[in-house]
């Protein structure tokens, strides 16, 4: 769930901010797309040339680390505005305690 924007939060901190997210997407999505190309190719090349299933090997580090791409933009596109709504919360709880 996105945070609301704030009063005062201008056009351009928008534009910003939806820029900044669009390319958080975007590389994921080109990270993607190079794993599925590269490996589809690893594999036709190691079906074709027989033996051990070497191919194996780069398909599992690599989705490793794609996973952590994935895993590190879902934070990032979820924890936007999460130190502003800290200290929101910070100012109510000090507020309400007089």
């Amino acid at each position: 769930m996105a945070s609301p924007p704030t009063p005062g939060t201008t056009e351009q901190d928008l534009l910003r901010r939806a820029r900044k997210r669009v390319n958080l997407k975007l590389g994921f999505v080109a990270h993607l797309a190079a794993y599925v190309v590269v490996n589809a190719g690893m594999l036709l090349l190691d079906r074709g040339v027989g033996g051990h299933r070497w191919s194996l090997w780069p398909l599992a580090g690599w989705g490793i680390g794609l996973a952590i791409h994935g895993l590190a933009t879902a934070a990032a596109l979820r924890g936007e505005g999460l130190r502003e709504r800290m200290v929101a919360r910070e100012v109510e709880r000090l507020r309400d305690r007089g």
